[in-house]
């Protein structure tokens, strides 16, 4: 017989994760303080390094985004669905903050990319602006997008 593809109950699950991880992604502030400084010094990295060309740069976003989808990801998994709901938005706010936060010592340090050149103190609340509503609609589609997957395969595991 041939073994399915779900199994029936979550207890026959036997994936072992590390309890430290398991611990920092329960976390709401540290899982989004954390993606939001890592997007940031990726981009800083990115940016600074570009060879340019339109490959690179889908590549360098596409990069981004599976971050950013991986840590909404690991955190969201930790709870029901209907938690999910207040969950994304301050997920993408706390994300932000920590951005911007890092974003404003890139700026002091002249780190900060903006297009082709350094970003100073009076870019930074246009790409505040930006960020957080691309990331905000970003975390919010892709947390919107894997409640639909998730309820799909529940509705297909009971049948």
């Amino acid at each position: 017989m041939p073994m399915p593809l779900m199994p029936g109950r979550a207890t026959e699950l036997r994936f072992e994760e590390p309890v430290a991880f398991r611990r920092f992604s329960q976390s709401l502030v540290e899982t989004a303080l954390v993606t939001g400084v890592l997007l940031r010094l990726y981009r800083a990295v990115v940016l600074t390094h570009a060879s340019g060309g339109w490959a690179y740069w889908v590549f360098a976003a596409g990069v981004g985004t599976v971050i950013l989808c991986a840590m909404v990801t690991a955190h969201l998994a930790n709870f029901p669905i209907r938690r999910w709901l207040w969950r994304a938005p301050v997920f993408a706010a706390l994300a932000v903050a920590a951005e911007m936060a890092t974003s404003l010592l890139l700026i002091a340090a002249g780190r900060e990319p903006v297009g082709s050149v350094r970003a100073d103190w009076s870019n930074w609340p246009s790409m505040a602006a930006n960020t957080l509503l691309y990331r905000g609609l970003a975390i919010c589609a892709w947390a919107a997008l894997l409640a639909l997957a998730v309820t799909i395969a529940k509705r297909m595991m009971r049948r």
